[in-house]
């Protein structure tokens, strides 16, 4: 048994932000919930490149070379704002990325949760489980969202919604 069933709405959530995302304009994707917040295109970027770090660079998943982010130096996007992405590539970024959620929904069983894996961060050594990946990717993702619904909202566009149901 895969454990999609415990993560059946992360694909709507998924499909609602690349709808909220295709739908907007180049100015549309500079807009900011507040001056020193991101623009909603480095966001979404963020959230894209963020899926491959996590699931490719540290739990070793494929399919980070079908991103834009194939290499642990080519995520982050939204570290160049010089370099505004447009919503072709923001979609395609969030698709490609997702598929490979997508992928690992399918493949990985309850049993597989509890693999461990470690990491270094700040010259610490850590260890994350398959679990403890899939929840912040998760909470990260729901937190983003609610920074673009914020930015849209601030310039009385139409939120990202991920909510709705189909």
């Amino acid at each position: 048994m895969s454990i999609r069933l415990f993560y059946d709405r992360w694909p709507q959530y998924n499909r609602r932000l690349v709808e909220t995302i295709r739908g907007l304009s180049d100015e549309q994707l500079t807009l900011r919930a507040q001056p020193e917040h991101w623009p909603i295109w480095a966001i979404a970027g963020h959230v894209a490149g963020t899926r491959v770090y996590w699931l490719c660079h540290v739990l070793g998943e494929p399919g980070a070379d079908t991103t834009p982010f194939a290499g642990p130096s080519d995520d982050g996007w939204e570290d160049d704002l010089d370099h505004p992405r447009s919503a072709t590539e923001l979609v395609a970024a969030l698709e490609s990325t997702y598929a490979i959620i997508d992928d690992v929904l399918d493949r990985w069983t309850p049993g597989d949760l509890a693999t461990q894996f470690e990491r270094s961060f700040a010259g610490q050594r850590q260890l994350h489980s398959r679990t403890s990946v899939l929840q912040r990717l998760m909470t990260h993702e729901a937190y983003h969202d609610g920074e673009i619904a914020l930015a849209l909202g601030a310039h009385h566009l139409d939120p990202v919604y991920i909510w709705r149901a189909d």
